[in-house]
């Protein structure tokens, strides 16, 4: 006999968990189909472990600046594998902790596939072998994306990598091709460069982090050059040559071509949707560009299937995903949400330096018609940064000259994603300059900034 439930979500990732747990508040009777690791890639391959190694990378930096804090250390060295072996416990502490949470929300957790299997059916596999039955009015499909995969340069766990063999290797390679400049990219490219790999960075767009404001894309860029890494934008590998224990790239930029020889490359050049053996054939599912089209609610096109995350396209991150998922249930509920707005969806980067942003940049606002009045403030100008030993860092914000809208904020520096939010908050709420100008930021903090490049566009700025 099939179980019976209000809402079986497929995939336990960020969307997924929290959509369960969204349901079952509202009264719902959830289960929740993971196939691998509850909390999916973010807690387990991404967002979470990421950070975990690139706090190792910090402090191995600082260990190597300590003179400008009036400290000395002699034999400063690292254990790689327990910089590894600590990041996969903190992804394995929190995957634990959703399992928890499921428990205490009352969700049935499947273990294994879940696939389409008629209107209101889903069947569970696992291992290839039938698992369970499940009926449900509502199915949300939750499953992900994954890393795009080149034609000549798939990952083969040595020489080639892919998100998983970066965050676990065996040992830091000397020498380092990192392909694609998006987070990811930039991501990994800072980690291995601050725990002292050579790192080159090759981007086909014209400048590195492309989805960015144009300034922040050329702050970076300095930055990382000034920390020694090679990057070459503009750029298509070509193809790739495997030695017995190096690859070499073969890479086009303006004109020419050169090679470059690495221990290891990274392939970080996009994004797929997870669509396949979903039982979405038959179905009025409608997939674009391996992404699961949806109304403002999750809602596709087959009545009573609904899909969120980095299933239905960008932005890919996980807490789009989240507030998606329970945009969704609420509609399912009959709460009437707000659809979510993706302009107000801030983007992290937790390179060194930390990049953030949210809204429209410069470029883009002027396209859309608007005039547009722009603040910067430069982190050089702010008291707790230069007592921090970190002054390298901006602060842009984009307005409406006619409305007083903030239309973008664009930041870089230390802990930018940390204040992102700030600004996330004032365009939720709609604020004009006047609310955001008459907000009182504490000081001594790197937030003055904010404040700062809000009054620098309307010709107040005090400290430059």
């Amino acid at each position: 006999m099939a179980e019976t439930f209000d809402l079986v979500v497929v995939g336990g990732g960020p969307g997924g968990y929290v959509g369960a747990i969204r349901a079952s508040q509202l009264g719902m009777k959830v289960a929740l189909v993971e196939r691998e690791n509850l909390g999916g890639i973010c807690l387990n391959w991404g967002c979470i472990p990421t950070k975990a190694l690139l706090r190792a990378s910090e402090i191995n930096h600082l260990l190597h600046t300590l003179d400008a804090y009036g400290f000395a250390a002699d034999n400063i060295r690292f254990d790689f594998a327990k910089v590894v072996k600590r990041s996969r416990a903190v992804a394995g502490q929190l995957s634990g902790g959703v399992k928890h949470l499921m428990k205490k929300n009352k969700v049935t957790v499947f273990d294994g596939h879940g696939k389409l299997a008629g209107p209101g059916k889903l069947s569970v596999t696992k291992d290839g072998k039938p698992a369970a039955d499940i009926q449900a009015k509502h199915i949300l499909l939750a499953t992900g994306a994954r890393a795009r995969v080149l034609p000549g340069m798939e990952p083969d766990g040595k020489l080639i990598w892919s998100y998983r063999e970066a965050m676990t290797p065996a040992a830091l390679p000397k020498k380092l091709i990192v392909m694609g400049s998006g987070a990811i990219g930039s991501e990994f490219a800072s980690f291995y460069l601050n725990m002292g790999a050579e790192v080159t960075l090759i981007e086909v767009m014209d400048r590195i982090l492309p989805v960015e404001d144009e300034e922040i894309s050329a702050f970076v860029h300095k930055a990382f050059a000034k920390q020694k890494m090679q990057i070459i934008t503009g750029a298509r590998v070509q193809g790739v040559r495997k030695g017995a224990d190096s690859i070499t790239a073969i890479v086009e930029a303006n004109g020419k071509v050169q090679e470059i020889t690495a221990d290891r490359m990274i392939s970080a050049v996009g994004i797929v949707g997870n669509v396949e053996d979903l039982g979405l054939e038959g179905t009025k599912v409608k997939v674009e560009r391996t992404h699961v089209v949806t109304d403002a609610f999750g809602a596709t096109g087959e009545p009573g299937v609904y899909a969120i995350g980095d299933l239905t396209g960008a932005p890919w991150l996980a807490h789009k995903a989240s507030h998606e998922a329970v945009i969704c249930v609420e509609a399912i509920a009959g709460k009437h949400p707000h659809p979510m707005d993706v302009l107000n969806i801030p983007g992290c980067t937790y390179c060194r330096p930390q990049v953030a942003s949210v809204g429209l940049t410069e470029k883009k606002a002027k396209e859309l018609g608007h005039e547009v009045r722009v603040g910067r403030f430069p982190f050089i100008g702010n008291g707790k940064a230069i007592a921090m030993g970190e002054p390298e860092g901006l602060v842009k914000t984009v307005f409406d000259a006619k409305t007083g809208e903030l239309l973008g904020a664009h930041m870089v520096g230390p802990e930018v994603t940390e204040m992102i939010q700030g600004y996330g908050i004032a365009r939720t709420l709609e604020s004009t300059e006047a609310e955001l100008m008459h907000t009182v930021f504490p000081h001594p903090t790197v937030s003055e900034t904010m404040h700062e490049s809000v009054l620098d566009a309307y010709g107040r700025v005090i400290h430059i």
